[in-house]
């Protein structure tokens, strides 16, 4: 039963690093660029105390809204750049795009019309299993033996 209810209260394992990725923050984590309306992943980084978000928000998605500032409409977090990465929510998204554009500008060179919604995975294909040189097994469950 807890009985301390401070602002880092119960985050052991959740603020904790990662197995070799202990020590000194990488130089590559300054060097990313980020841009207002990115979306980017909330992950506090242990090594970096300033900035770090409180245990609420790890974990979470948001949209970066001001590169040095501090004003946002919905909801307003102050992070480090230690402590947000690029998000991949999005990748699929954009990928299906580029893909939808692509077969459009070809079905439309071909004077064709094509559908370029998702289509759910339907029923498989019925198919008969031949018993010819495929002899029915019968089976059975093993006894289980224990020998003390």
């Amino acid at each position: 039963m807890p009985h301390s209810f401070g602002y880092r209260a119960r985050t052991r394992d959740m603020f904790k690093r990662g197995f070799k990725e202990h020590g000194p923050i990488k130089i590559s984590t300054y060097l990313v660029n980020y841009r207002v309306g990115d979306i980017v992943d909330i992950k506090a980084n242990a090594a970096q105390q300033k900035g770090m978000p409180h245990k609420y928000y790890h974990g979470r998605t948001g949209i970066v809204y001001n590169v040095v500032g501090n004003r946002y409409i919905e909801k307003r977090v102050n992070l480090r750049v230690e402590h947000v990465k690029h998000s991949k929510c999005r990748q699929e998204f954009l990928d299906r795009v580029k893909r939808n554009h692509e077969a459009h500008v070809a079905a439309k060179e071909k004077g064709e019309r094509v559908s370029l919604k998702r289509v759910p995975a339907g029923p498989r294909e019925a198919h008969i299993v031949s018993t010819a040189g495929n002899a029915p097994q019968t089976m059975a469950p093993v006894a289980y033996e224990t020998k003390i």
